[in-house]
């Protein structure tokens, strides 16, 4: 385990609510240290935008009013949160990471930022993304340049790139994310937090697409958990949703023992693992093995016409977006996206459906492999984080998903699947490993992750991003 921080921004949200309860502690001076630690890191990291501490501070004396009588709206009651900005928000426009947008205030808040505020949650900002979300990094045509916590001349990943710097740098201990090929569990693995996909479905969202799911982005098992059990309440605005479902998420204190789980180190394309995320997650299945679980070797499943068949249709599909926006907003989007998205047009309709049938290719594959075992496990990514001012791990924009095998065919099988941190390289970057369960396995998954967190070895400290203030005073006081 971490060790335990006295700083009310590093409280897990368990902790808080708890504490709230009992009347120890209120959600104003939580909301107060997490907004002192934002002003103190955000100079750096650019994780946020619409950043509203007077806003946040409002919601929090509201929830301190409905602890102080016992009323709580809900299991967040006065928690900090932030959302992902292609998460609508009333009275907020959606840049969606690029400076190719206009900025229409959305009138009302789409299914996951709703529940939210149902259910009590401070909503203290919203957090960046890279154009369109279709980047796994935080270069964005709209933001300053987001950066990893761990170390700010490295990437925090994406397209949650800012929720999982938030996460990792103690913005408050909730942050949701959107995930349709990695987009969660890649920052989460990057930046050492937690990142669950759920089923397609079990979360509401607004527009639903193939694929694209959201969920929460934490620093526990539990904490994830606990939004889950907010986030997963049903919304009619979403036709593809699962059926309403009472699941017993905070339910984990489950073992391992008897469990069959698949242990993947090759998933069939994409860049090879390396060494050090490879002998990463080998100690996590050893782990599980001598905690009881049954680990054997599971083969590759994808293929190089799969993930390139996705990769045709998503250009296609970016360029029927992009095509007929005047040139001006089209001279304003990320030249790597613009490059990539506009191969699309030369594509014929014959080569997007074949790639588009990929979708369910990869389906079909992920779910046959998935069969013989209760959980796969495999790391999140092949290779620890890179440059910051990187587009992707290849930074070419002609081979732009050689990091997503291991995670793509989980959107598309609609299976649970989250990233939890399994160790560190020897730079201190982190390496998630990713556990993935069978459709609708949600709590199993969970409770797999949270066995995994009482197993790892001892985790080391949260980073303490210092502004830009205080690193000009240190450069200075070095020389």
């Amino acid at each position: 385990m971490t060790a335990p921080s006295t700083d009310l921004a590093d409280l897990t949200a368990c902790d808080l609510v708890a504490a709230y309860e009992a009347k120890r502690l209120s959600p104003v001076e939580v909301t107060e240290a997490v907004i002192a630690r934002i002003e103190a890191s955000e100079p750096v990291l650019h994780a946020l935008w619409a950043f509203d501490p007077q806003a946040a501070l409002e919601a929090a004396r509201a929830s301190e009013a409905r602890w102080a009588t016992g009323e709580p709206a809900g299991p967040i009651d006065g928690v900090p949160v932030t959302i992902k900005e292609n998460i609508a928000t009333k009275g907020l426009g959606m840049p969606l990471g690029t400076a190719a947008r206009d900025l229409v205030p959305s009138a009302v808040d789409a299914p996951p930022a709703a529940r939210t505020r149902e259910a009590g949650g401070v909503i203290v900002a919203r957090t960046t993304m890279p154009d369109y979300g279709m980047l796994s990094s935080g270069l964005s045509s709209f933001h300053a340049l987001a950066r990893n916590p761990w170390n700010t001349d490295l990437n925090p990943g994406g397209s949650s790139a800012g929720a999982g710097a938030a996460a990792a740098a103690g913005y408050g201990p909730l942050h949701i994310g959107t995930d349709i090929g990695g987009s969660i569990r890649l920052p989460a693995g990057w930046c050492g937090v937690v990142g669950f996909k759920p089923s397609f479905g079990r979360v509401p969202i607004d527009p639903p697409f193939l694929g694209r799911v959201a969920g929460p982005m934490t620093r526990t098992v539990a904490d994830t958990a606990l939004y889950m059990s907010v986030l997963s309440r049903p919304d009619s605005r979403d036709a593809m949703c699962l059926p309403p479902a009472d699941l017993p998420w905070l339910d984990l204190d489950h073992g391992v023992g008897g469990l069959k789980i698949g242990l993947v180190l090759d998933c069939g394309v994409g860049a090879e693992v390396e060494p050090e995320v490879r002998a990463a997650v080998e100690r996590a299945a050893s782990a599980f093995a001598e905690a009881g679980a049954i680990v054997e070797e599971a083969g590759p499943f994808l293929t190089r016409e799969m993930l390139d068949g996705l990769d045709r249709f998503w250009r296609a599909r970016a360029w029927a977006d992009i095509a007929g926006l005047p040139e001006a907003k089209r001279a304003a989007i990320l030249p790597y996206i613009f490059s990539w998205a506009q191969s699309g047009a030369e594509l014929s309709g014959e080569a997007v459906y074949r790639g588009f049938a990929q979708i369910d290719a990869m389906r079909r594959a992920s779910l046959a492999a998935s069969a013989p075992f209760d959980l796969l496990i495999s790391p999140v990514a092949p290779m620890p984080t890179y440059p910051a001012d990187w587009a992707s791990p290849t930074n070419d924009w002609q081979r732009p998903f050689e990091h997503i095998g291991f995670t793509v065919g989980f959107n598309m099988s609609e299976q649970p699947a989250i990233s939890v941190n399994c160790g560190y390289t020897t730079g201190g970057l982190p390496i998630g490993l990713q556990i993935a369960g069978p459709r609708f396995a949600d709590v199993a998954v969970l409770r797999a992750a949270a066995a995994f967190e009482r197993l790892r070895a001892p985790q080391r400290e949260w980073p303490q991003v210092r502004g830009a203030a205080e690193r000009r005073r240190s450069a200075v006081d070095a020389t």
